[in-house]
């Protein structure tokens, strides 16, 4: 029996929706959903892992072996998604800092969707502009479900292709802003995002001199920086009704943890990172590689509730907890990334094209050889 599957390339992404930050606010929505429902799988014994990672060492004696570097890994992201979707699929990529000196992203990304009964491939997508999409939008529903209506101001702290993306779909989703502030370890990135954010949205924009003064002014705060620099924050910065967005990483002192209100994309998935970092050999390590890991230190200490106790965004869009309870409660979205995403919305993507012809057949095989 004959085997292809679809192929689709970035100019076919974006022929197919792949831009479109109104449709893939509804597609996440729904996924947050069904995995709110539990009809979703991802890695490991729990089928609740992030994914699979491969660092690179610091010496080898190996000449071809790629060592340590900023940002310098390997990672497969794997997930099953039920309700219309049904599909399993796998988000991989490579991540190396210098790509940006060779004019490359700093990650470059291909998703494959499969078949979940026969196990064939369906669609093998150019990853980049999906994952930007997810994280962006997971972002956007973030703001949706858990800012105040009224709010004014968003403040962007790192200002990369990903914050784009979360500002993007915020904006969305938020009719009454009116003023856009930014900080950035470099300006003149500050100065250009700016540019791009007047030009798309018309919005008024600010750049931060210090990031005090940026947290101070948000009303929505997006954090998307390098996990390299972990962003300081401290618990008097943060306003009454603020709401947070980390998509990065991100250290605040314990007082602003404990009298904020930690929301979850999936606790799930956090429960899983946490016994993972403490089977580790290094378990304060792990926890500071991890967005929470403050957070999941406090769990551990008893000062917060346990992560079983806490709620998912899921919970929220079933109806199971109602999100925000007051305008002066201050709320934390903590994301980690999940592949379910790129999942859904690849999948997305794929039968838009099918209905549009787009993108390139290619043959597995014309009848399996079998040995």
């Amino acid at each position: 029996m004959k085997t292809s599957f679809l192929y689709l390339s970035e100019p076919d992404i974006i022929k197919a929706g792949g831009l479109d930050y109104k449709k893939c606010m509804n597609n996440i929505e729904e996924a947050f959903g069904l995995l709110g429902k539990g009809d979703y799988l991802m890695g490991g014994k729990s089928h609740n892992e992030h994914g699979m990672r491969i660092d690179f060492p610091e010496k080898s004696e190996f000449p071809n072996m790629p060592l340590k570097g900023p940002d310098r890994r390997f990672m497969a992201m794997m997930a099953y998604l039920g309700g219309r979707f049904n599909v399993c699929g796998e988000k991989w990529y490579g991540s190396n800092i210098i790509n940006k000196q060779r004019m490359l992203p700093r990650s470059i990304l291909m998703v494959m969707l499969n078949n979940p009964d026969t196990c064939e491939p369906i669609c093998l997508l150019s990853g980049n502009i999906i994952s930007s999409m997810r994280t962006g939008c997971v972002a956007g529903i973030g703001a949706l479900k858990l800012a105040n209506k009224n709010s004014k101001i968003c403040t962007i702290i790192g200002c990369g292709p990903i914050n784009r993306s979360c500002f993007k779909a915020i904006k969305t989703q938020m009719t009454e802003l009116e003023t856009l502030v930014l900080y950035n370890l470099s300006k003149e990135r500050a100065i250009e995002f700016a540019e791009w954010a007047e030009h798309e949205t018309g919005i008024k924009t600010i750049i931060a001199d210090n990031i005090e003064d940026a947290v101070r002014l948000g009303d929505i705060i997006s954090i998307a920086a390098s996990r390299r620099k972990p962003v300081e924050l401290k618990n008097e910065w943060i306003k009454k009704g603020a709401t947070v967005i980390l998509s990065g990483n991100c250290h605040f002192d314990d007082d602003y943890w404990l009298n904020s209100t930690n929301i979850f994309d999936n606790t799930k998935m956090h429960e899983a990172y946490i016994q993972e970092a403490e089977q580790s050999d290094d378990v304060e390590k792990e926890y500071e590689y991890l967005f929470a890991g403050q957070l999941y230190r406090l769990m551990k200490k008893g000062k917060h509730p346990n992560i079983k106790e806490c709620i998912s965004m899921g919970d929220i869009i079933l109806g199971k907890h109602p999100g925000r309870t007051s305008e002066e409660e201050r709320i934390n979205f903590i994301t980690g990334g999940m592949a379910v995403f790129d999942v859904s919305w690849g999948f997305e993507l794929y039968q838009n094209a099918i209905k549009n012809g787009i993108g390139q057949e290619l043959l597995l095989w014309d009848g399996a050889y079998c040995l």
